[in-house]
């Protein structure tokens, strides 16, 4: 297995040959780089590598955001290809769900590898944020399925899809915050030991 290292201030790991003058994610130095050990079996390395979770939630994150954009430009511009672009609103309206699923699996697979258990509070929390977000994606598919986007029809499926926004938005912050919890980063340790450092040397 290949020699890692891992950058102190940003947590960031890599393989030791391919470390270059700076760390690739932050910019830092390479003196700032310290070995790292994998404290995650091999197989289970296999699994995340594959990054099933972050490439499948792109998808939903992209749909989700772009949906209500659309119905804005569309609001702001009436004119401008208005019927293409509630055409391609449906299709994302419609195939929504699907991407949640898809989503919402591969996250079970990557959470139940990275911590060998879904019992966690904030795994619970993101189960049910992301079962609330297929709920609502699913109705508001039913809805433009039986009705299209006609105007009525139109405002409770906005509204269900900006219930999405939301929930998605809390899963990000969410995830974000696991990120730091796997690769532990020290960088507001190592900048408050190097503001120290410099209060020192003026007094």
């Amino acid at each position: 297995m290949a020699e890692l290292v891992r950058c102190r201030p940003c947590g960031y790991v890599m393989e030791a040959d391919k470390l270059g003058d700076v760390c690739p994610a932050c910019g830092m130095p390479r003196k700032v780089f310290e070995p790292y050990r994998e404290r995650v079996s091999r197989k289970r390395i296999m699994v995340l590598d594959l990054d099933l979770h972050p490439i499948a939630i792109h998808f939903s994150q992209t749909f989700v955001g772009a949906i209500p954009l659309i119905f804005l430009f569309t609001a702001l511009f009436p004119g401008f290809y208005f019927d293409e672009l509630m055409v391609v609103n449906k299709v994302m309206i419609i195939t929504l769900p699907l991407t949640m699923i898809v989503a919402f699996s591969s996250g079970m697979i990557d959470g139940f590898t990275r911590f060998k258990t879904f019992n966690t509070p904030m795994l619970l929390k993101k189960i049910v944020l992301s079962g609330l977000i297929t709920l609502l994606s699913t109705i508001a598919s039913v809805l433009v399925i039986k009705n299209g986007l006609t105007p009525d029809n139109r405002i409770v499926v906005i509204l269900l899809i900006l219930g999405c926004l939301t929930f998605a938005v809390k899963l990000g912050l969410m995830g974000k915050k696991l990120l730091n919890v796997i690769l532990p980063g020290k960088i507001f340790f190592f900048w408050e030991e190097k503001a120290k450092k410099l209060k020192t040397k003026q007094e």
